[in-house]
């Protein structure tokens, strides 16, 4: 059995799409639980979560605060984290259980494959940089969500009380060699880089890493981040 972590605010307009496809992991009995660790939002997100049938708990907003109390808050031995504007594609139940059988899997974790919800050829660039920089460094970000079992992450400490790099800073922990990159997109909103631009995006996404690989606080990168 798994339980499915997604931390939120003010995530309504993209949570049910979200949801929907952990149907093809409750189909399977994949999916035991969906937990989600709001962070105070003020819109519909809490309806539609319970709504759905997802365990919803509410505190103090702070993703890397979040994902912890939703660790805490699910039941079952695997655990896997997921943002509310990431949707699964087809496919990533059947995957995501033949990773989860096999022994070897005990001690390491799962990315799925990222992927944007943009056609532009921009969005097909940055997917394959985003491949490059998993395979040769194992940084994978939240936003491709993470598969591991309840022991192995308690061992490594779970995820750090950060409002951003949460998920950098535990890829390095989990490290290279123990990250193992499934073939499943994990298909995010592409709504920040329509916005801003996809040069300009990804420049202040590499400006944030590398000034948190050189110790910047991580409440001063998200100030930048935005």
């Amino acid at each position: 059995m798994l339980s499915v972590v997604i931390p939120s605010l003010d995530a309504a307009a993209e949570l049910p799409r979200c949801l929907a496809a952990l149907d093809e992991g409750r189909a399977q009995g994949l999916v035991g639980e969906v937990v989600i660790a709001d962070g105070g939002s003020s819109d519909e997100t809490a309806v539609l979560a319970r709504a759905a049938g997802a365990k919803c708990i509410i505190g103090p907003k702070g993703r890397g605060r979040q994902l912890r109390q939703g660790a805490a808050a699910a039941g079952s031995e695997w655990l896997m984290f997921l943002h509310a504007d990431t949707v699964l594609a087809e496919g990533w139940a059947e995957e995501a259980r033949a990773f989860i059988a096999d022994p070897a899997n005990a001690e390491r974790a799962a990315v799925f494959r990222f992927a944007l919800d943009d056609a532009a050829a921009a969005s097909r660039r940055l997917e394959r940089l985003v491949a490059l920089r998993c395979r040769w460094l194992g940084l994978a970000y939240g936003d491709q969500g993470l598969l591991i079992s309840r022991a192995f992450y308690r061992r490594l400490g779970g995820f750090r009380d950060l409002p951003l790099m949460e998920d950098v800073e535990l890829a390095r922990r989990i490290g290279r060699r123990r990250l193992h990159l499934l073939q499943t997109p994990a298909i995010t909103s592409a709504v920040r880089y329509r916005r801003s631009g996809y040069l300009a995006r990804g420049t202040r996404n590499l400006l944030c890493l590398t000034l948190y690989s050189l110790g910047v606080p991580a409440r001063a990168v998200a100030r930048l981040y935005g």
